[in-house]
């Protein structure tokens, strides 16, 4: 997919496993809103082949769009409309739907429900994108971002919500800027950039790294000049050292007492105060930085 001399979607090829949550990932501009656009047949791709449920989204659409639920990243209902009447407006576009009345009461839409979606919050609004994706039953149900903007209870509930559709067999394409979300919820990852697939896998292949752990090094003041590469070599071969700010870095490595014990004898020497010394596994974060290059940030 190309818009001008732009590539937004550069050979991209994966597959969704039915009855799964599958998560694509990438930095801003990587193209996944495109992917998922053309996977719900938004657009019409300009070359390659786009199946979904074995139809292809534009020929088949009318075949395709009963069976499908699709979450936008924003929109989706008219500025003037109430929640509760937008929800019972597509509930009954569809031959079987779901109940609004329980659908909002478990998405918290009670508050709400006769707000026009113009004065709805951010996360109402999101909320109300959700159901208006789920009231119709599909099969296989496209989440852009679903819970952006909400507050962490609301949002577990979600996570909860969304688990809960895969146990009945629905299949979940997410994207998200959440990496504990993907975590959580994904059985598959496709990390994406610049249009092309980088990487696919569950969330624990990832992130296994064997005996390769993180230490992550939080000091009181800003690091010392040359701080990464003094440390680098008072660790030796083996490691890496990355600056996340002027006040954390992270050693990647074998992360054992030994490793520990020459970080804090380098604070030591280098009169570095550090406020915390944690140690834990590689996170999809981790992943992420190492193959982009960049944060996965709204």
């Amino acid at each position: 997919m190309r818009y001008g001399d732009k590539t937004a979607v550069d050979s991209l090829s994966l597959r969704v496993p039915r009855g799964s949550v599958t998560a694509v990932l990438g930095p801003n501009g990587a193209g996944k809103t495109t992917t998922l656009e053309t996977c719900e047949g938004y657009r019409r791709p300009q070359a390659g082949t786009v199946r979904v449920l074995g139809l292809d989204p534009v020929r088949d659409r009318r075949e395709l769009l009963p069976r499908i639920g699709v979450m936008l990243q924003g929109g989706g209902a008219w500025s003037g409309v109430r929640a509760m009447e937008m929800l019972r407006h597509v509930a009954a576009l569809h031959a079987h739907p779901l109940d609004p009345a329980l659908l909002s009461e478990r998405l918290g839409l009670g508050e709400c429900g006769r707000t026009p979606y113009r004065r709805l919050s951010g996360g109402q609004q999101q909320r109300l994108g959700l159901a208006l994706a789920l009231v119709g039953r599909p099969e296989l149900v496209f989440v852009d971002e679903p819970t952006a903007g909400m507050d962490p209870a609301v949002r577990r509930s979600v996570w909860d919500l969304l688990e809960e559709l895969r146990g009945d067999g629905v299949t979940v394409v997410l994207t998200t800027h959440y990496m504990e979300e993907a975590e959580r919820l994904a059985d598959l990852v496709h990390i994406i950039d610049h249009g092309r697939l980088v990487v696919s896998g569950s969330p624990l292949e990832l992130t296994r790294g064997g005996a390769v752990s993180t230490i992550r090094l939080v000091v009181t003041r800003p690091f010392p000049p040359g701080a990464p590469e003094s440390l680098t070599a008072a660790l030796g071969p083996g490691t890496e050292v990355r600056l996340l700010d002027s006040l954390s870095l992270q050693v990647t490595g074998p992360a054992d007492a030994s490793t520990l014990a020459r970080v804090s004898r380098w604070c030591e020497d280098n009169a570095v105060l550090p406020e915390s010394l944690t140690l834990g596994t590689r996170t999809l974060e981790d992943v992420f930085l190492d193959l982009t290059g960049r944060e996965l940030t709204p």
